[in-house]
């Protein structure tokens, strides 16, 4: 269906080296997108003939952001951005240094911010774009032993709201997808807990883990435009673990 194609758009995505978003940017070439990948090294693996550059750049750092995509942003114009890209930290509150605290919420908050002001910028001078932000269910609930994670990916959930309300006038959509217990390296430790793992299991109707691919389908229906009227909203793909 044309509205949903992305053909002729290019789409930077962010943490594009495994999970989520690898899942992601394998989705938008399907759907007729040329990518850019950024990641933290120039390991991509195998990339489909979409991708048209790459990014190599640590989100530790969001200070080294707007100099690494400055390249690409020469080159040619970035129709969607897909900030996924995330750490997590599992240690109890008490125990949570700083140091550790700044670097989950370097990569997972500021980094997005930094990019979404340095794509999105570009966006609101040429004619509209979509950023996709990646929340988490940990947008709407505080988890355990991940207090980081939590506080940053509620600053997610804010953060898409207040661009959108700022950038909706140039057509800009800003809209974020919140995944619940998803199977990627990041719930590794989850998944190999005997207590935790059935528990979290058992509350999900759907009765299964999802997968990176189950997020696809939001995230091109986000990236394309079927969605040019929505606008700051948080979209959850769970298999109803929040309604339970």
């Amino acid at each position: 269906m044309d509205l949903f194609s992305l053909r002729g758009r290019t789409a930077l995505v962010t943490g594009a080296r495994s999970g989520i978003g690898r899942a992601i940017a394998l989705g938008l070439a399907d759907a007729g997108a040329d990518l850019v990948l950024l990641g933290r090294s120039a390991d991509f693996g195998d990339v489909p003939d979409a991708v048209v550059d790459t990014v190599v750049v640590d989100l530790a750092d969001p200070t080294a952001v707007e100099r690494a995509v400055a390249p690409v942003l020469a080159e040619r114009r970035i129709d969607v951005l897909v900030n996924n890209a995330g750490t997590i930290h599992r240690e109890p509150a008490a125990d949570v240094s700083l140091a550790d605290w700044r670097r989950v919420l370097s990569v997972n908050l500021d980094s997005v911010f930094e990019l979404s002001r340095v794509v999105g910028g570009r966006m609101l001078d040429g004619g509209g774009g979509k950023i996709v932000n990646v929340a988490s269910l940990l947008s709407f609930q505080g988890g355990v032993t991940v207090p980081a994670y939590s506080a940053s990916k509620h600053a997610v959930a804010g953060l898409t709201k207040a661009l959108a309300n700022e950038w909706a006038p140039h057509n800009v959509q800003v809209n974020a997808i919140a995944p619940g217990y998803i199977t990627t390296d990041n719930t590794a430790d989850l998944r190999a807990d005997p207590g935790r793992e059935p528990a979290i299991r058992g509350r999900i109707p759907t009765g299964r883990w999802g997968t990176p691919e189950d997020v696809v389908g939001a995230a091109v229906f986000l990236s394309s435009r079927a969605s040019d009227y929505v606008n700051g909203h948080v979209l959850v793909v769970d298999g109803g673990w929040l309604g339970r």
